[in-house]
């Protein structure tokens, strides 16, 4: 049926239709008798009534007004994919990745993420669910909850060292507001600080666009010491042979080897346990509060847990005197070899590298290269001022290195470790190391 002929029939019965008692609307005249109501006639917007019919208005109701003018909502500012510079000491946290539901173990990120809410830069409910911000980091810079920022037990002593990091970059979607880095470190403590901001594509993510890691390692140079001597001797002081020494040794490691030693719970025929060292060697020695200390520089593509800190701890092994130099090479094999793990304490993430997105969008004219050269006199203030006289000042109370040589006799560098049966076996994922997502030493 069209309109017009069902307008027509709705004209014809409308005086069959038998007002029905009820109150009257108030401020509104009763309707007369079979007459056309106004609301059909003339589609006016007054509100008439029936008896018990009530027509209502379909408008919309008007804006509301306050003060007597009209208010527009505030505008949003647009998300905007960044990336942030971050430097901090990672001594007394649990690593650098957050742990939701687990408020014992503080991490790196709950300061971050609690100083961007804070700041303005994300909203409330991104903080509880990072996916919301497109967050991603480039190293994770300790295991979290497993390693327990790298819980070690000697004699009866317990330490907890993170890993600091003096060049770590995050991705991100933020409110690009103003004065954003003083807003969001006014609300950081002193130890964790963001250096730098770039705008970046928007598809872009940390941790797969990054290409190789950088490392460092601070130790005290009595580490190298022959092992007839005491093994503190703060006297002890680096001399050119063995540090020659020590890098020949290191320089060892570069290349493309299996890694499946340096790491916990991988089989060798593991694909993922086959690593990229780019370079690796130690610089020259210098003194702190009269204990001679020395860095060691490590270049990968990507790391496995321990993976760092064990190269480290075998190369001790071998300068001191506890090892052949051939069990460097038979660690490489399928054999499993027991390989010392060094403390934690002197492990800091120096840089991390974006060659390939750096040759592709750096110079397009609309994206900064990701090198950070503006800013290393910031990174190198950071590391003197709080990452350097941490591991100095640890060192000296806990003795963390001296206490881990103590046990380098126990190690057996000549036989084959326990558990090397099940060579080919595949780890399940929950149990393995982060390959992939940078290191988490």
């Amino acid at each position: 049926m069209g309109f017009p002929r069902l307008w027509a029939a709705l004209l014809r019965n409308w005086g069959r239709w038998t007002a029905r008692p009820g109150p009257r609307v108030p401020g509104l005249p009763p309707m007369a008798g079979n007459k056309v109501p106004p609301a059909l006639a003339s589609h006016q917007p007054d509100r008439k009534g029936r008896g018990g019919w009530v027509w209502e208005e379909t408008e919309h109701p008007a804006k509301r007004v306050k003060g007597g003018e009209d208010e527009e909502p505030p505008r949003k500012l647009p998300k905007r994919k960044i990336v942030l510079l971050m430097a901090y000491s990672g001594k007394g946290y649990h690593g650098m990745q957050r742990n939701l539901g687990s408020s014992q173990f503080r991490t790196i990120e709950d300061d971050l993420v609690s100083a961007l809410v804070q700041a303005g830069c994300i909203p409330e409910n991104h903080g509880t669910d990072m996916r919301k911000m497109s967050f991603q980091r480039c190293a994770r810079t300790d295991k979290p909850l497993r390693t327990s920022a790298c819980f070690c037990l000697y004699t009866g002593f317990l330490f907890r060292w993170g890993v600091s990091a003096a060049g770590q970059v995050v991705s991100l979607k933020v409110w690009l507001i103003d004065d954003i880095l003083d807003k969001i470190n006014s609300h950081l403590p002193s130890h964790i600080r963001i250096l730098g901001l770039k705008r970046v594509t928007g598809g872009f993510n940390s941790k797969n666009k990054c290409d190789a890691r950088t490392y460092c390692y601070m130790l005290p140079t009595f580490a190298f010491a022959h092992k007839d001597r005491d093994v503190q001797d703060e006297s002890y002081r680096l001399s050119a042979e063995t540090l020659q020494q020590v890098n020949r040794l290191l320089a060892c490691y570069k290349g493309t080897h299996n890694f499946h030693n340096f790491t916990s719970q991988k089989g060798p025929r593991e694909p993922s346990a086959r690593r990229y060292i780019l370079e690796m060697y130690c610089e020259e020695p210098f003194v702190r509060e009269g204990l001679e200390f020395a860095v060691i520089k490590v270049k990968g593509q990507s790391f496995m847990m321990h993976q760092i800190r064990k190269m480290v701890g075998l190369v001790v092994a071998i300068v001191k005197g506890y090892a052949p130099e051939s069990v460097l090479e038979r660690s490489w094999g399928e054999e499993k070899v027991d390989v010392p793990k060094a403390p934690g304490l002197g492990l800091v993430l120096e840089r991390v590298h974006f060659e390939k997105y750096n040759q592709r969008f750096g110079g397009d004219g609309l994206h900064e290269p990701l090198d950070w050269t503006q800013e290393e006199g910031k990174v190198t203030a950071f590391k003197e001022q709080y990452i350097y006289p941490t591991i100095v000042s640890t060192e000296r109370d806990e003795r963390s290195m001296a206490q881990w040589l103590n046990t380098l006799p126990i190690h057996n560098f000549s036989g084959t470790a326990l558990g090397a049966a099940d060579t080919g076996a595949k780890v399940p994922s929950s149990l393995e190391g982060s390959e992939g997502d940078g290191d988490t030493d």
